[in-house]
């Protein structure tokens, strides 16, 4: 296999680490059963985490982060994949310790790796990509509990999970409410489907009160901490809350009142251990009768040398929307 290139991040041994463009080796990938010529990436906010050296994100550097690939099968060590073959790996230990999709070529074990969906093209199933798995984790969740329509609340709407989410639970027939303390962003927070904007003011408001007027039949919510406590106050009855992000805190606080008066439920979202059968089936929704024709309102494309510019941006808060990552 030719050399090839990839984003390294470098460690000091204290968590500050600088990440470029380098040349490598087919050596420096692990030894794997299946080997990947990456055709897209997606950036997520926990690869910038990873390139920077936050601590608990990675063990080990240079690394390689990038927990989203999508491309062609190269060589296969395993009876079911053969070379040519249109895959994509999301989540598991893909660019946390194992080498990433920041690169031009991966090395993972078969068992991680799930068929491309024929209707998505690789750039496609990158404009989703974890971000829209996790989404599609929450509706699918909250589908389980029969909840399939009625007023929807998501936080962090201007990130990946919350854009993604404003947009399938649009297409999906949810009247969406979106929060956001990006204003600059409200007019194209609404331009993917949100009915209309509530402020973090109002779901942190009366804080004293364990529960307020209901105003939703679910939420998903990307933020945490007391945005998160917020809104345990404002779901209705029988109603729930897809948790699946901490950009605002791993802490929140509420009462038993939201569970014993209303019987709201809280829904765990782990997208990284899904079982391969679960992950089939929410790519295939995703694919099918859950994809939206908007979806090109929500990402960008960039290539691998716009990349190190990119994880400053999503550092600083900047990032609207999703980055697709051309490798080819």
């Amino acid at each position: 296999m030719e050399s090839f290139r990839a984003l390294v991040s470098r460690g000091d041994g204290k968590g500050a680490n600088s990440y470029n463009i380098e040349q490598c080796e087919a050596d420096q990938l692990p030894e794997n059963d299946v080997l990947i010529r990456v055709h897209y990436s997606s950036l997520n906010f926990k690869d910038a985490l990873c390139a920077k050296g936050h601590k608990g994100i990675t063990r080990s550097y240079p690394h390689t982060p990038g927990i989203d690939a999508a491309g062609e099968v190269v060589a296969s060590e395993t009876d079911h994949f053969s070379k040519g073959d249109e895959v994509i790996v999301t989540g598991f230990d893909l660019g946390m310790n194992t080498w990433g999709g920041f690169s031009e070529f991966i090395s993972v074990p078969s068992k991680w790796v799930i068929r491309k969906p024929a209707k998505l093209s690789a750039e496609q199933a990158m404009a989703f990509g974890t971000a829209g798995l996790t989404a599609g984790i929450s509706f699918w969740k909250l589908k389980k509990l029969g909840i399939s329509n009625g007023t929807l609340v998501v936080t962090g709407a201007s990130g990946g999970v919350g854009s993604l989410s404003v947009l399938l639970g649009k297409h999906l027939g949810f009247n969406v409410t979106a929060c956001s303390r990006k204003e600059d962003e409200y007019e194209w927070i609404l331009r993917l489907g949100a009915d209309k904007i509530m402020s973090y003011d109002e779901l942190v408001a009366s804080p004293e009160k364990p529960l307020l007027s209901a105003l939703a039949d679910a939420a998903i919510d990307t933020v945490g901490g007391e945005i998160l406590s917020g809104l345990t106050r404002l779901i209705d009855k029988e109603g729930a809350i897809a948790i699946c992000g901490n950009a605002s805190g791993h802490l929140f606080e509420t009462t038993v009142y939201p569970s014993i008066l209303r019987g709201v439920s809280y829904l765990g979202v782990d997208s990284a251990h899904l079982s391969l059968e679960n992950r089939v089936e929410i790519w295939q929704m995703l694919e099918k009768e859950w994809y939206s024709p908007d979806l090109n309102e929500l990402y960008s494309v960039i290539t691998l040398d716009d990349l190190p510019d990119e994880i400053e941006r999503i550092s600083q808060g900047k990032q609207i929307g999703r980055k697709v990552i051309r490798l080819i």
